[in-house]
């Protein structure tokens, strides 16, 4: 029953149920879907508030309570309306006062634990969605259904390289996300498309007579942060790079803001 309600939650909202802090999440989400109350559900970015929400209110439309005139334009002829980022409203007592006052369905998002008079009277229900730090296992789900995702997207058949993954968190799954994205299509990059890569980047930055010493650390810091990856050492380092380990050691200093 578990595994089956888990598979639910990642098909309908693409919200994964892998461990229990997100697997509660989404049964609280299933019975707000069968009741009408209004409902806040708290957390940080990309951790699935609006899939939740969505879930709960599929055919509602989604506004930002800082596009504050439009939002109460919409609430003039809404039943039911999701609103993301409540704590960014200008004016949250007049935004309560008419979605009260015109008997609408709510169901908000907020990027923090959001406690306000106003809102404690509006919604019967608060939940909090945890980051992804504390949900390992819906990490490890949203990484691999991230990589079919790029691989439909890029038209690849490789499989997903893991080895020396280490997921950015920094925005839960929006940061991850990205990072798979992109760790998928470089995997197998060619040595030209690299190139180009770098020689896009760079068109636009150049323009000063100190722009080689500049931008050098985009060639040093993967390597030895490659090289530091694969043998382990400095001294193995510098020696498979032909460098002195002073030299090595001077090159980790002065790049020690990207190592």
């Amino acid at each position: 029953m578990r595994v089956k309600a888990v598979e639910q939650a990642v098909v309908v909202t693409k919200f994964v149920t892998a461990c229990e802090a997100s697997y509660q999440a989404f049964k609280t989400a299933t019975l707000l879907k069968t009741l009408t109350v209004n409902a806040l559900i708290m957390g940080e970015v990309g951790v699935g508030k609006r899939s939740l929400a969505s879930f709960i209110l599929p055919d509602a439309s989604i506004f930002d309570a800082s596009n504050f005139d439009e939002l109460l334009t919409a609430l003039e002829s809404c039943s039911e309306v999701i609103i993301t980022n409540i704590e960014n409203s200008p004016n949250l007592k007049r935004l309560i006062d008419t979605i009260k006052e015109n008997t609408i369905r709510v169901i908000a998002t907020s990027k923090q634990s959001f406690n306000n008079e106003f809102t404690d009277d509006l919604f019967s229900v608060k939940f909090d969605i945890p980051p992804l730090t504390e949900r390992g296992k819906d990490v490890e789900l949203l990484v691999e259904s991230f990589a079919d995702e790029a691989s439909t997207l890029f038209g690849g058949n490789e499989k997903f390289n893991i080895k020396n993954f280490k997921p950015d968190l920094t925005q839960n799954a929006k940061s991850l996300r990205r990072q798979v994205m992109i760790n998928y299509l470089l995997q197998d990059i060619q040595d030209n498309e690299l190139i180009e890569i770098i020689q896009n980047y760079l068109h636009d930055k150049l323009g000063s007579n100190s722009d080689y010493k500049k931008f050098l650390y985009l060639y040093e810091v993967p390597m030895i942060n490659a090289g530091l990856s694969r043998f382990k050492s400095q001294l193995q380092l510098s020696d498979r790079l032909g460098l002195n380990r002073n030299t090595l050691r001077k090159k980790i200093a002065d790049n020690k803001e990207y190592l």
